[in-house]
Order: structure tokens, then C-alpha cells, then sequence
């Protein structure tokens, strides 16, 4: 994974949806009928909001800290009329390495006619506040406080092991970065199903995309897109592994309640993005490799 990799805004691919289904008695949407020749062999998830809902929240320290940002030059705009623009642009671009938002940041304080610092300096910055806002989490999981299913999206231990029983390889892309996502893994006793498969973003972010893990996926394993199946809820990971030929099932997971329900902007999106199925979680799982595996 050493060549360069750019993240695209997001932009819908698909605009018109036909009649959709549910398989019965399930919350399992189908878009469309996936064209399987063959059962999935590697399985690729993402991480924040499709597994771990430890970050759960951190628009509301992301979108402050930019709106303290942009007032600092001097705009005219109220601060209610700048959360609104930044959390606009902040969810636009939710999916990508963090990084790119920070990008967007800089570019933001320049056309106010400010002097930006460094993306990654704002990075550090809302990473230290996010720390702030999750470390009770993350101490009450290190304790034994709180038990890792609490913090997770419904069933996902569940299906993960599930699909270790049926044989296949799991792989983690996330646009968190590496260290994180490794320790935030371990917290969840998430790394005894993925060992090394583990990968998040790296400081030199034009070398690392989630597109770039598949691609290692499928080089590395010399198989074709068909036999990937991805698990996500940004429209990143929907859109690569859409375009490189695999199945992609949007988890439009209502973080803050964990309700069974789809949260319908997710779920909007990640259609638009290209997905085949939509779950709100992960609880009808059985039903759901039975009819990806053609059982």
C-alpha cells in the first residue's frame, strides 16, 4: 500500500431505487440481489459507527472546535450560523481519513482570510478533546466496567463470529488512525478475530485509503472483487468496494441508541453510494449470511 490514494468527496452514484424488500421477518433490506457466483472468502469491515461506537458523538466536538476556529478570523457569521455550515461539510465528508476534514478547515479559514495552521495541527487538536470526551469510555472498558458489547453496534461480536465459522478471512479499514484503531480493537476483544488485518489511517495520509486495503486484499490473495464482501456505514467503503466488484451491505446504525432502526440519513446515503443491502445492525445476522452464503 505505498502508491497515492485520494479519497473523493462523496457523490451520489446511484439516484434511482426501484421497489426494495425485506427478507422476512428481519430489518434486512435488500436494494438489490447481490450476484454471488460464488460465497464471500474475505470479509472487509469498517471500524468507528460499524463495529465500535467508543467515538460515538464526536461530531459534537469536531463541529465546535471548527466554529471556535472559524471566529477567530473575524467572519461576520453567528456562531449558529457557522455550526451549521461546518457540521454541513463535517458529514459530507464523514467516511474519509480525518485528515481530509481538517483540510477543509484550513481552506475555510484562508477564504475568511485568516492564516491556517498546518491540517494536521487542527487534527491534534480535536484528537486531544475527543480523548477527553471518551475516556471514561475507554477506562471502563479497560476495567471491566463495561462489558465491550455495550460499546458496540448490536451483535457485531456475533457475526463476526459467525463468519469465522464459516471459514473466511476479516479485515479492519478504518479512517481512524492506526494506533487508535489498534488499541480501540483490543478494548473490544475485537483482535482475536482480525489479528494483523487491522488498518488505519497513516500520517502520510495519500499513502493509506480503504481503497488501498482492498486493493492489498485482492493482490495479496490473487482473487477477484466478486468474492469481497464489505460491512460499513460511511460511503467511502461503499463505494470501493462497490467499484471493485464486491457486495457491499450499508450498517446504517443508529449510534446514540442502538434502537434496531435504521438511521435514515445513513441509510440515504449509503444507498445513494451504491450499497446492495441495508441493516440497521448487525441482531438479524443469521438470516443474513444465510442468504448472502445461498444457504
Amino acid at each position: 500500500m505505498t502508491q497515492g490514494y485520494h479519497e473523493a468527496d462523496f457523490e451520489r452514484v446511484v439516484r434511482d431505487v426501484g421497489p426494495t424488500r425485506f427478507l422476512p421477518e428481519t430489518a434486512i433490506e435488500i436494494i438489490r440481489e447481490p450476484e454471488l457466483g460464488a460465497p464471500p472468502q474475505h470479509v472487509l469491515f469498517d471500524f468507528d459507527g460499524t463495529l465500535s461506537l467508543i467515538r460515538e458523538g464526536w461530531p459534537s466536538v469536531m463541529v465546535p472546535m471548527m466554529v471556535e476556529i472559524l471566529l477567530e478570523t473575524g467572519t461576520k457569521e453567528s456562531p449558529e450560523e457557522l455550526h451549521d455550515y461546518c457540521y454541513g461539510y463535517v458529514m459530507e465528508l464523514c467516511g474519509k481519513q480525518t485528515i481530509y476534514q481538517m483540510i477543509r478547515l484550513a481552506d475555510e479559514v484562508k477564504a475568511r482570510g485568516g492564516m491556517p495552521k498546518d491540517p494536521l495541527v487542527y487534527k491534534q487538536i480535536y484528537l486531544d478533546r475527543l480523548m477527553d470526551r471518551i475516556r471514561h469510555r475507554r477506562e471502563a472498558l479497560r476495567s471491566g466496567k463495561v462489558k465491550s458489547e455495550e460499546m458496540m453496534v448490536p451483535c457485531s461480536l456475533d457475526i463476526l463470529a459467525a463468519l469465522k465459522d464459516r471459514g473466511v478471512a476479516l479485515y479492519v479499514a478504518s479512517g481512524t488512525d492506526q494506533e487508535y484503531v489498534d488499541e480501540e480493537a483490543r478494548l473490544l476483544t475485537l483482535d482475536r478475530y482480525f489479528g494483523p488485518h487491522v488498518y488505519g489511517a497513516q500520517k502520510e495520509y495519500k499513502k493509506f485509503s480503504k481503497q488501498a486495503v482492498i486493493d492489498h486484499i485482492l493482490s495479496e490473495n490473487r482473487i477477484q472483487g466478486s468474492l469481497l464482501l464489505g460491512f460499513g456505514d460511511g460511503y467511502v467503503e461503499i463505494l470501493n468496494v462497490k467499484s471493485s466488484g464486491g457486495t457491499a451491505v450499508a450498517v446504517a446504525s443508529d449510534e446514540a441508541h442502538r434502537s434496531g432502526r435504521p438511521d435514515e440519513w445513513k441509510r440515504d446515503r449509503l444507498i445513494g453510494a451504491g450499497a446492495d443491502i441495508v441493516i440497521p445492525d448487525f441482531r438479524d445476522y443469521a438470516p443474513l449470511l444465510r442468504y448472502l452464503w445461498g444457504d
